[in-house]
């Protein structure tokens, strides 16, 4: 059997290489603002939208709100007991972060629109930029073409008379 070839570079040299491409370091920015852009989204549901809802709930707050499983259980040092915590269901917590996912969605999503519009009509100015390119190079060479034929027809005048003159000058010369 062959002895395997030895890969070239090995796992730290493709290590490097990954993490020095372009689209990696722009993750990671995307990661960093995703994260602090999340932070801005909780807070907007922190402090405004559940004191809304708590508001048309009548006072309820979405935090609050919960099944509770099994109660707490406080120790009781003189009997000797102790405590257990509570188990419950946390609704209101969980409709909470579905509020923060629909509203960086939606969030995400406007972004993602506006810079899909802002590079249509970019493409777009470029294309009508290059249309105008085109029509003009299209022009200037049909000016030319008509420039060369129009030379071109001139000097097959001035080509057409001088035959003419040599025949008429070897007709006079044979008479």
């Amino acid at each position: 059997m062959a002895k395997k070839e030895k890969k070239k570079g090995g796992f730290w040299a493709d290590f490097k290489a990954f993490i020095s491409k372009g689209n990696v370091l722009d993750m990671a920015v995307g990661v960093v603002i995703g994260g602090a852009f999340g932070k801005i989204v909780t807070g907007l549901v922190n402090y405004i939208i559940n004191p809304v809802v708590s508001l048309l709930t009548g006072g309820v707050d979405l935090d609050s709100v919960k099944t509770v499983l099994k109660p707490e259980v406080l120790a009781d040092e003189a009997a000797g007991t102790a405590g257990s915590p509570e188990v419950a269901i946390l609704w209101g917590m969980w409709i909470q972060t579905i509020l923060d996912f629909i509203i960086v969605a939606f969030c995400i999503f406007l972004v993602i629109r506006l810079i899909a519009k802002a590079k249509a009509k970019a493409n777009a100015k470029e294309a009508a930029e290059k249309a105008a390119a085109d029509a003009a190079a299209a022009e200037k060479a049909a000016e030319e073409k008509a420039a060369a034929d129009a030379a071109a027809a001139e000097k097959e005048a001035e080509n057409k008379a001088l035959r003419q003159a040599i025949f008429d000058i070897r007709d006079s010369l044979r008479k």
